[in-house]
């Protein structure tokens, strides 16, 4: 039977969640799916954008929309002339909500705090990529200030064990030679089992267990959470990547309180420190907020400036927008066009540091995971053009011969 189409907007948990409506979603034909996002004001507007366009151009299929932004205002959303149904994040993975008639299903913003599933069905594949994404975790117990997600996703609650351990297991015999491990806030991993794992102890466990998969990878990391157990396996692990994202926001101390962060300015300094202690050539990723409220030149300074002092690589840079309802949406405003700059002069600074980075790679060799068309991403994210035939899904030994403008370029190994 055919499957719907499926549109994923935002994190690579929204990503992980489509192949689930995808593959569950078998005989909702003529049907295309919008799984939304709703991290930034931004994000809400391109989703209503996406609706549209879709609606444009399938005219006569049935269009529902579900994920966070529809979670958060299910009215509005159900209110869109394009759209025939709206579902929210607990619904959505629930196939049965996908066949009813009415419109707007029975959402209650605080309902999803009450939460208790997490992904009940194992996926076999990802449409159109080499790389597949694995929930370990949903929700956040946390209340930063800018932060709307934990009210469209709820609490913290893991999935077992063993669940992820057979998620992998068929992924990797199906041929994927990388595993992204995401969620909405990883280090709290294990909370909610029993004996409390950590994030480490999953780690170590499913390299074990899954001797088949060559390469995993994990999405972004609290530096005042990560656990000791992850820097003993980013030491003795291989097959972990020495690339670890960092969910920063911000390298002001003030700023960082004001955002009610869990870390300062030094706790990100050691975790850099510690990580790099264990595993010298590990490389660094940073989600960074411009324009945050209240912040000053100064303040703005400290943070570019902390990019530089702590080397890191891959900057994620969003400027502030607003969510009705955070905290932040009630502080003094910096104006917009200022954010802007912000934001421009942090997205100048990252492509900097890694021209710099991939300039010192000149000379090395990489494994790359090839994504399509000769191109592909080094155990380090740097984004590498292959000088050979490749297959999307192979990983490859490389020479690095070069730079080409944002990419390295590598010649395979004979």
């Amino acid at each position: 039977m055919a499957a719907p189409q499926v549109i994923s907007l935002g994190c690579r948990l929204n990503a992980f969640e489509a192949e689930l409506i995808r593959e569950q979603g078998a005989g909702l034909e003529n049907t295309v799916i919008i799984n939304s996002c709703a991290v930034t004001a931004e994000a809400e507007r391109q989703t209503r954008q996406t609706i549209r366009r879709t609606r444009r151009d399938n005219p006569d299929a049935r269009l529902i929309v579900t994920g966070c932004a529809a979670q958060l205002d299910p009215e509005s959303f159900g209110a869109m002339p394009e759209v025939d149904k709206v579902l929210g994040n607990r619904e959505k993975l629930d196939t049965t909500a996908f066949l009813k008639d009415n419109k707007t299903q029975s959402i209650v913003v605080t309902d999803i705090m009450q939460a208790t599933e997490t992904a009940a069905h194992l996926i076999h594949g990802f449409d159109g990529r080499a790389r597949a994404f694995v929930e370990i975790q949903q929700g956040c117990d946390h209340r930063c200030t800018f932060c709307i997600i934990p009210f469209a996703r709820g609490p913290n609650r893991s999935v077992g064990l063993g669940r992820i351990v057979e998620q992998v297991r068929t992924l990797a015999d199906r041929g994927f030679r990388e595993v992204v491990l995401t969620g909405v806030d990883i280090c709290s991993f294990g909370a909610s089992l029993p004996g409390k794992p950590k994030l480490g102890d999953l780690v170590r466990r499913l390299l074990a267990a899954v001797p088949a998969l060559p390469r995993l990878r994990l999405s972004s990391l609290d530096p005042a959470a990560i656990d000791d157990s992850l820097f003993d396996v980013l030491a003795s692990e291989p097959r972990l990547m020495p690339h670890l994202h960092l969910s920063v926001q911000a390298l002001d101390d003030v700023i960082l309180k004001r955002m009610k962060r869990r870390h300062l300015y030094a706790d990100v300094e050691r975790a850099v420190a510690r990580a790099r202690a264990a595993r010298p050539d590990v490389v660094f990723g940073a989600d960074l907020i411009a324009g945050f409220p209240t912040e000053t030149d100064a303040q703005f300074e400290n943070t570019l400036s902390g990019v530089a002092a702590l080397g890191i690589t891959h900057l994620h840079v969003f400027p502030y927008s607003e969510r009705p309802g955070t905290p932040a949406a009630r502080m003094p405003a910096v104006p917009v066009a200022e954010r802007k700059s912000r934001a421009h002069y942090l997205r100048d600074a990252g492509r900097r540091a890694l021209a710099r980075f991939m300039a010192d790679q000149v000379g090395d060799t990489a494994t790359v995971l090839i994504e399509r068309d000769g191109q592909g991403l080094s155990e380090h994210y740097a984004p590498v053009h292959i000088t050979a035939d490749t297959v999307p899904g192979e990983i490859v030994r490389v020479a690095l011969t070069g730079t080409a403008g944002s990419h390295l370029v590598g010649a395979p190994f004979s």
